[in-house]
C-alpha cells in the first residue's frame, strides 16, 4: 500500500495537471486552426505559375521547416518584443507553432493536391468552370479527403509539441508537472503521470489516424 502511495498525488495536484492538459489541448486546437489553412495556402502558392510567388512560398516553407520549433517559439516570444511587438505566452505559442505546422503540413497538402487525378481538372474545364471554381469545388475537397489521415496523425505531433511551451512559462501540462515536481521533489511520479496523460490523448488519435488511412486505401 505504501509503494502504491508513492506513485499517487494529492487531488489538488491532479487538478493542476488536468488544467495543464486542458491548456495543451486548447493550444493544439488553436495551432491547428491557424496552421492547417496556412499549410493549404502555402501548398497552393508553391504550386503557383508565378515564379516569385512560388519561390517566396517555398523559401518560407524551407526556412520554417529547417528551424527547430523551440527556436522559433523563443524567437517569437523573446525576440519580437525588441521590435515593439509583445505577445502573451498563449499568442506566441499559437503563432510560432502555427507557422511551424503550416510549413510542415504544406507538404502534405501538396502531395494530396498532386494525387487528385488530372482528369478531374480536365473534366471541370470541359464543363466551363474557371480554374478557381474547379479548384474550390472539385480539386480541394478531394485533396482534403486524401490528406485527412496524415493531418490527423500530424495533430498528435502538434499536441506533443505543446510541451515546448514550458520554455515560455505557458501553464500547459509539462509546465504544471515541473511546478509540482519543484515543490514536492517527486519528479518521477509527476512526470510519469503527465506522460500517461499525453499518451491517453495521443494513442487513441493515432489509432484513429491509422483507421482512416486504411479506410482511404480500401476505397482507392
Amino acid at each position: 500500500m505504501s509503494a502504491l502511495a508513492a506513485f499517487l498525488l494529492d487531488a489538488d495536484q491532479y487538478d493542476q495537471l488536468l488544467s495543464g492538459l486542458l491548456v495543451s489541448l486548447k493550444v493544439t486546437g488553436l495551432v491547428l486552426l491557424f496552421g492547417l489553412p496556412l499549410g493549404c495556402l502555402l501548398a497552393v502558392l508553391v504550386a503557383s505559375r508565378s515564379k516569385p510567388v512560388s519561390l517566396g512560398a517555398l523559401a518560407f516553407v524551407e526556412i520554417a521547416r529547417g528551424m527547430p520549433a523551440l527556436v522559433l517559439l523563443s524567437l517569437v516570444y523573446f525576440g519580437l518584443p525588441q521590435q515593439g511587438i509583445t505577445l502573451t505566452a498563449l499568442a506566441a505559442a499559437v503563432l510560432a507553432l502555427g507557422l511551424n505546422t503550416g510549413a510542415y503540413t504544406s507538404e502534405i497538402f501538396r502531395a494530396a493536391l498532386r494525387a487528385v487525378p488530372r482528369g478531374q481538372r480536365e473534366a471541370a474545364a470541359s464543363l466551363g468552370l474557371t480554374r478557381l471554381s474547379a479548384f474550390r469545388t472539385i480539386v480541394l475537397p478531394q485533396a482534403l479527403r486524401i490528406a485527412l489521415p496524415q493531418l490527423v496523425g500530424f495533430s498528435i505531433l502538434v499536441f506533443q509539441g505543446t510541451a515546448l511551451c514550458f520554455a515560455i512559462a505557458l501553464p500547459e501540462l509539462l509546465s504544471q508537472a515541473y511546478q509540482i515536481g519543484s515543490t514536492t521533489f517527486r519528479y518521477l511520479t509527476v512526470l510519469s503521470i503527465a506522460a500517461a496523460m499525453y499518451a491517453a490523448i495521443a494513442i487513441p488519435v493515432s489509432q484513429y489516424a491509422g483507421w482512416l488511412e486504411r479506410r482511404m486505401s480500401a476505397r482507392i
